[in-house]
């Protein structure tokens, strides 16, 4: 669990500062570019706000919502293997606050989701790569504790090829207040969706 911890602090020190500069410089590698599917989770560390115990779900609906009305990538169901991870947790102005902790946050029956243009009906197969109770603390039952973490939403891509994609750095981070918000898009996958393609637009090459 140290290690754990230290990686991840590690891995928020490597990557906020470029996310600080101007996103359009960020260069994305090119297994992101030819990702063809992606699955949505709650951060396996985000406790539920006691005054909105449903904040994370209707966040994660939300952006995978987005992702689906986007059409770019095949959005992946619980437990199945995806190319992209994205870890999502809501933030409500306060970087301590008492939350509701313990149980499997990331696991749900099944979903059913539509848009203007698609509709996505599937259930959960096994359990979420990152709901090891063994390596993180979810085996206690429901109880309220103090989550310490962003004050804002956070959206966070990893490659979903590692066994446990939250304990390599991250692709991309995007820290906002309401990112997760469909006013009416969700700020946080526009984003990305611009940084998609502004990564693909042809090089220009430099006059000699």
């Amino acid at each position: 669990m140290t290690s754990r911890i230290a990686l991840l602090a590690l891995a928020a020190l490597l990557t906020i500062p470029a996310i600080a500069k101007d996103k359009k410089k960020a260069v994305l590698p090119e297994d992101i570019l030819r990702a063809q599917s992606v699955r949505v989770m709650i951060d396996p560390n985000a406790g539920e706000p006691l005054d909105q115990p449903q904040a994370n779900a209707i966040a994660r609906d939300n952006v995978e919502k987005a992702l689906l009305e986007w059409g770019r990538f095949r959005l992946a169901m619980d437990g199945e293997q995806s190319d992209l991870v994205i870890a999502i947790r809501t933030g409500n102005g306060r970087s301590v606050r008492p939350a509701m902790k313990g149980g499997p946050i990331d696991q749900r029956p099944g979903v059913g989701q539509s848009t203007d243009s698609s509709i996505r009906i599937g259930v959960q197969q096994g359990h979420p790569p990152m709901s090891d109770p063994s390596t993180y603390p979810q085996d206690r039952g429901p109880h309220i504790g103090s989550e310490v973490g962003p004050s804002d939403d956070m959206f966070v891509v990893y490659r979903g090829t590692f066994s446990d994609p939250m304990d390599s750095p991250p692709v991309w981070r995007y820290i906002k207040k309401d990112c997760l918000q469909p006013s009416p898009l969700v700020p946080a996958v526009e984003e990305f969706r611009k940084l998609i393609a502004e990564a693909e637009k042809p090089k220009v090459p430099k006059n000699p």
